[in-house]
C-alpha cells in the first residue's frame, strides 16, 4: 500500500530508501549501494583526519587504531550487502536491455538491407540474411529470457568469478556469426529452385571453402575451454588468486581484475574484431558459401590466441613473505620483537587483484603462532595505509607465546603464504 501511494505521490519518498525492489524506483537497490558507499567514504575519511572516535579509546593510538577498523570492517560490509544486492538487481534487469539490444540489431539489418536493394532489388539473399537473423535473435531472446535472472544473453560469458569472460565472449561471437551464416545458406538453399544453385550452396559449405573460418572457430572454442581450465587449476594450486566481483561489466573484457588494460585481453578482443568484421563482409559479398578467411588472417587470429593463452599462464601469483621486522616509531629505541609490538610484514601479493575495497581487505588474516590476528585497516583520506600489497602492519597478541614462532599471512582469496619464522622475547 506504501509502494502504491508513493508512486502516485502521496507517501513520503524517504519510505523506499536503499532497499526498495520496485520497478524502476530511484530509490532500488543501485540508489541504496551508491548512497552506502558514499557514506562509507564519508566515516572513512573522518577517521582518517582524527574526527568521530570516542573518548574512551582517544587516548590510546592501539586502541582507537583498532576501534577504527572494527567500524569501518563493518561498515564495509554492510556496503558489499547493498553491492550484492545491487549485483543481483542488475543481473535480473540486464537481460531486458540484451534482448532489445539484439532486435535493434535486426532492425538496422533490415535498414541496411532496405537502402542497399534501392536500384538493385530484392534478393533472395537479402530475405535469406533477414530470416537468419530474426531466428538468431529469437533463439536468444528465448534464452535471455530462461536465464534472466543470471543476466539473460550474458549468462553464458560471465565466467565463476562474476566478470565477463573474454575468452567466452570471443568465442560465442564466433559461433554465432558462423550460425548466422549457415543459416543464411539454409535458406538460399530452400528458395532455389534449379539444381545448379542448389549444387552451389552445397558446394558452398564444403571444407575447402570455410577451412580457415573453421580452424579460427575451433581454435578460440578450445581457448575458451582450456583457460577456464588453466585458470581453476591454478586457483586450486594457489598460484592464481581470484577474487569475486561484485557484478560484470563491459571492462571486464579488456581489463584484470583489478581493472587496469589488459594487453592480452585487449589484442585479443581487437584482432578477432577486425577477423569478424571481414569475415562479415565477404558473407555480405558471396552469400553463397561460407566466408572463406583468408591463411594469413586466420594465422594473425592464432597467434593472437596462442599470447592471450600465454598471458593466462603469465598472470598471478603467490603471495610471499620476504622479512618481518618490529615497527619502530620515530624515538624508539632499537629492540627486538615483544608481545604487544607492532610487526611488519615486507613482501608482495598480499592484496590480490580486484581485493582494494574495504570488506575484501578487512578479510586479511595474520598467523602469529598458533593466533589469528586480523588485519587493522588503517584509513588515510582518500585510500588506506594498512594493509597494502606489500606491507601490513599487525600487534604481536599477548596470547603468543616468547620464542621462535612462525608468521603467516592468509589473504582475501584464502592463499597462505610461506612460513617466516621470528624470535619473540619477553
Amino acid at each position: 500500500m506504501a509502494v502504491q501511494e508513493a508512486r502516485q505521490g502521496g507517501a513520503d519518498p524517504a519510505a523506499h530508501e536503499g532497499g526498495c525492489t520496485c520497478g524502476d524506483c530511484p530509490h532500488g537497490a543501485r540508489e541504496g549501494h551508491r548512497r552506502a558507499v558514499a557514506a562509507f567514504l564519508v566515516k572513512r575519511d573522518e577517521y582518517a583526519t582524527g574526527q568521530g572516535l570516542p573518548a574512551a579509546v582517544a587516548h590510546s593510538a592501539s586502541a582507537s587504531r583498532q576501534w577504527v577498523s572494527e567500524e569501518l570492517a563493518q561498515a564495509a560490509e554492510a556496503v558489499a550487502e547493498r553491492g550484492r544486492a545491487e549485483s543481483a538487481a542488475w543481473l535480473a534487469r540486464v537481460w531486458r536491455r540484451t534482448a532489445v539490444a539484439v532486435w535493434a540489431g535486426v532492425v538496422v539489418l533490415l535498414l541496411v538491407q532496405a537502402l542497399t536493394a534501392i536500384g538493385a532489388g530484392w534478393t533472395s539473399a537479402r530475405a535469406a540474411g533477414l530470416l537468419s537473423a530474426v531466428l538468431v535473435a529469437g533463439a536468444l531472446t528465448a534464452a535471455s529470457w530462461f536465464h534472466r535472472a543470471r543476466g539473460g544473453a550474458l549468462a553464458p560469458v560471465i565466467g565463476e568469478d562474476n566478470r565477463l569472460s573474454t575468452s567466452r565472449a570471443v568465442a560465442g561471437s564466433w559461433v554465432l556469426f558462423l550460425a548466422f551464416a549457415v543459416l543464411v545458406l539454409v535458406g538460399r538453399l530452400a528458395a532455389a529452385s534449379g539444381h545448379r544453385e542448389r549444387d552451389a550452396l552445397i558446394d558452398g559449405l564444403e571444407l575447402a571453402r570455410g577451412a580457415g573460418v573453421v580452424t579460427v572457430l575451433a581454435v578460440v572454442c578450445g581457448i575458451a575451454v582450456l583457460v577456464r581450465r588453466v585458470v581453476g587449476l591454478r586457483v586450486q594450486g594457489q598460484r592464481l588468486q581470484k577474487v569475486r566481483a561484485h557484478r560484470p561489466r563491459a571492462a571486464d573484457l579488456l581489463t584484470d581484475d583489478s581493472g587496469r588494460g589488459s594487453f592480452a585481453d585487449i589484442q585479443y578482443v581487437v584482432i578477432n574484431g577486425v577477423a569478424l568484421a571481414f569475415a562479415a563482409v565477404r558473407l555480405a559479398r558471396r552469400p553463397d558459401q561460407l566466408p572463406d578467411l583468408p591463411w594469413g588472417l586466420a594465422v594473425v587470429v592464432l597467434v593472437s590466441a596462442g599470447t592471450y593463452l600465454a598471458g593466462k599462464y603469465a598472470e598471478g601469483g603467490r603471495p610471499v613473505i620476504l622479512s618481518v621486522v618490529r615497527a619502530r616509531e620515530a624515538g624508539d629505541l632499537d629492540a627486538p620483537i615483544r608481545t604487544g609490538d607492532d610487526i611488519e610484514i615486507r613482501g608482495t601479493g598480499f592484496v590480490p587483484a580486484g581485493a582494494q575495497g574495504a570488506d575484501r581487505l578487512a578479510r586479511m588474516v595474520v598467523r602469529v603462532g598458533a593466533v589469528n590476528v586480523h588485519v587493522p585497516l588503517v584509513p588515510v583520506v582518500g585510500g588506506f595505509d594498512n594493509p597494502t600489497d606489500d606491507l601490513l602492519t599487525v600487534p604481536v597478541p599477548a596470547e603468543v607465546e616468547p620464542g621462535r614462532v612462525d608468521v603467516q599471512v592468509v589473504t582475501a582469496a584464502g592463499v597462505e603464504t610461506n612460513r617466516y619464522t621470528v624470535d619473540i622475547t619477553e
